[in-house]
């Protein structure tokens, strides 16, 4: 079945990724389908119109012809209000939602009758495939960004966060909450540039997984022994997942209040909610606050800041599923793409 699909460009603040590149288009392309890309979608991540329109894309013009034009929407993040004024009850869209924690778009979702399928729910093989990239850019750059905010012109403690080896230095302590994708890259990184790690998970097999890979890093299960920690911590990082569910608030407001002054917490949960009670939603405008004293960086789109190694990351793993999808009564008969869906028929189904 051909059908026209349509790759939106990105109006979130500093939000640099494309759902495809242009070789991603032309796969699409080969399998019969019509691909268009709104004008400029690309260019923040270094791919220009001409690029596209070689492999066979049609460029749109504005946002409302590729609206109009095409039923199934590609993009990345959300869809923001002007997004939403152009989505009718027509139209399947395709993008990372976390509705979990934004009640007020499920219920603009709902009214406009939209299909909505998440791309952090698409579980196939029992992994995330489109999540997974995306949280492991977000958890080395939770890290590159902590460290940054640790430096004294940010109103950080002033620690290097690795320390100087062979000398008599302190070393950053980072604490990561969550051994999966984003926690896992976050603990390596931290580990790597000298720091000393300790890492949470409820799963061991998620913590013996990681130190399988790195034995030099602390692990545990015990949240209580974490929390004991917290006055010692310059860097914690919040990386908890519950697939699908606003994510469980495990430190509070009094044990962020622990923490010393000039400390920095980084939240790459905020999606979902985030998993520390002072966690509110920032973008790259304003991307940081203080909170008790400690610097909170809650971006809810951190990959965005690197747009070009993020867009290729999503474009190696989307077609297939962008595919299956534009299949008729794939949201019904596909079981991947049918536990994907969040909206359908103006009910909510996550």
């Amino acid at each position: 079945m051909i059908m026209n699909i349509g790759i939106a460009k990105e109006i979130k603040p500093f939000e640099g990724r494309v759902a495809l590149t242009p070789a991603a288009c032309s796969e699409l392309i080969a399998l019969g389908h019509d691909v268009h890309v709104e004008s400029d979608a690309g260019v923040l991540s270094g791919y220009i119109n001409s690029e596209y329109e070689q492999v066979g894309v049609v460029i749109c013009q504005t946002a409302r012809a590729l609206y109009q034009q095409c039923p199934l929407i590609v993009k990345v993040k959300e869809p923001l209000a002007v997004d939403l004024s152009y989505l009718t009850a027509k139209h399947t869209i395709f993008c990372f939602l976390h509705l979990a924690a934004n009640p007020d778009l499920t219920a603009r979702l709902l009214e406009i009758g939209v299909t909505a399928v998440g791309f952090e729910m698409v579980r196939e093989y029992n992994t995330l495939p489109i999540l997974k990239p995306m949280s492991e850019i977000a958890g080395k750059l939770s890290v590159q960004i902590g460290a940054n905010l640790l430096h004294l012109q940010h109103g950080g403690s002033g620690i290097l966060i690795g320390g100087l080896a062979d000398s008599n230095t302190e070393k950053g302590n980072v604490l990561v909450l969550g051994a999966g994708s984003a926690g896992r890259r976050a603990a390596l990184l931290a580990h790597a540039m000298g720091a000393n790690v300790l890492a949470f998970d409820q799963s061991d097999a998620a913590l013996s997984s990681l130190q399988a890979i790195e034995k030099g890093i602390r692990v545990s299960t015990d949240i209580n022994e974490c929390i004991d920690l917290l006055p010692n911590i310059d860097l914690m990082v919040g990386a908890l997942l519950v697939t699908g569910k606003k994510t469980p608030r495990l430190v509070s407001r009094d044990h962020v209040n622990a923490m010393r002054a000039g400390s920095v917490i980084v939240d790459i949960s905020v999606d979902q909610g985030g998993c520390i009670e002072t966690t509110k939603a920032t973008n790259y405008d304003v991307p940081t606050y203080v909170a008790e004293g400690v610097t909170h960086f809650c971006v809810t789109n951190m990959p965005g800041a690197v747009p070009r190694t993020a867009t290729q990351a999503l474009s190696h793993v989307l077609p297939t599923f962008i595919h299956r999808l534009a299949v008729k009564n794939s949201v019904d008969n596909d079981e991947v793409i049918k536990n994907a869906v969040n909206i359908k028929g103006k009910q909510k189904l996550f």
